[in-house]
């Protein structure tokens, strides 16, 4: 009896590995369907007018939509210019005002991921 148990509970594992490997496989890693999600672009790009800097450590960060997911987040804040280096897992922020760390972790976690530690120290003019 225990060894149909453990059969059925493998067989369904086996099931929910080969849906998830499908998604990924038609979708990217995040089960997007397929489409790069879009970037919110910055209205301003003056660097000069972000006097303040910030980098932010990201976690469950796995592919290009989960950045872009992460960057999107951050720049809709106002007063907020974001890139996001996957391969660092981590955010550089430029900002108009002095670093609000609650409101960009928070935006962060809005969006699915975490900053695991505080931010790195930031340059002020």
């Amino acid at each position: 009896m225990s060894t149909v148990l453990i059969c059925l509970a493998l067989a369904a594992l086996a099931v929910f590995g080969v849906r998830s490997f499908s998604k990924r496989l038609s979708g990217g890693c995040c089960g997007t369907g397929g489409e790069a999600i879009r970037r919110v672009r910055v209205q301003d790009r003056d660097k000069k007018h972000y006097p303040y800097e910030t980098r932010l450590a990201v976690g469950g960060m796995t592919c290009r939509n989960c950045a872009r997911r992460v960057e999107n987040a951050l720049n809709s804040l106002d007063g907020v210019w974001a890139r996001v280096d996957l391969s660092k897992s981590e955010a550089f922020v430029r900002l108009k005002s002095p670093p609000d760390e609650d409101a960009l972790r928070a935006a962060v976690q809005k969006a699915g991921y975490w900053v695991p530690g505080p931010a790195a120290p930031r340059r002020e003019p």
